[in-house]
């Protein structure tokens, strides 16, 4: 997924971009408004994730240009204001969320992603593998006439290996995507985790394993 970020903090921009570019993200950083607007109009994004205080022009008069050209690229608005007029006059103008600055890195990433999801054709409301599917809006990992309502974050790594079929996740992705770059949760959890999916998915006699590779990770495939 490709990202453009505008930040006039370089040392913050510097460090968001590495965690970005860790969860496989493609970003583009730029550090005023003007460049902001420059590089939306001439690329195609993603997501588009702005600071609201920015040199040459704000992170409003940004999306507010943007919004009336057509743009219809998600836009996540930063800024280190919390007031609730900012909030509104940014969502006003077409903004999709709003996230006031200090924030947690993990709560920016799940923003990142729900935003993502929104997306218009990003991905459909149910994702399927085998005879197996998951209904992205209710959490119901279903098989024929079976269905069980996931618990959240069973259900953000069965979306993650939903999303990724064939593709070996290891398990620090797995750790910091679904509980967060900041989290205090041990590695151990996400053995845990993949245990209570693997129960599910012999309940539901589904025809779909989650194979383990040594020193490498975990992968979603449908079994022969």
């Amino acid at each position: 997924m490709r990202l453009l970020y505008a930040e006039d903090e370089l040392a913050m921009s510097e460090a968001l971009v590495d965690i970005l570019t860790y969860h496989r993200y493609h970003v583009d950083a730029v550090y005023d408004g003007a460049d902001a607007l420059a590089y939306a109009r001439a690329e195609q994004y993603d997501g588009i994730i702005l600071d609201i205080m920015m040199p040459r022009m704000s992170g409003l008069s940004v999306l507010q240009t943007l919004r009336r050209e057509g743009n219809h690229t998600p836009i996540l608005l930063l800024t280190a204001k919390a007031e609730i007029e900012d909030k509104i006059e940014g969502l006003d103008m077409g903004a999709d969320d709003y996230l006031a600055k200090p924030f947690a890195m993990g709560e920016l990433l799940a923003r990142i992603r729900a935003m993502l999801r929104r997306k218009e054709n990003f991905t459909p409301d149910l994702l399927t593998c085998g005879n197996l599917s998951l209904n992205m809006k209710n959490y119901q990992l279903s098989c024929g006439e079976q269905t069980f309502v996931l618990p959240k974050l069973e259900y953000q790594m069965m979306e993650l290996f939903m999303l990724n079929q064939g593709i070996y996740l290891s398990t620090e992705e797995l750790l910091t995507k679904v509980w967060g770059y900041d989290t205090d949760a041990e590695i151990g959890t996400v053995w845990v985790y993949i245990s209570y999916l693997r129960k599910r998915l012999a309940a539901l006699c589904a025809n779909v394993s989650i194979q383990a590779k040594r020193n490498v990770g975990y992968m979603l495939e449908e079994t022969k």
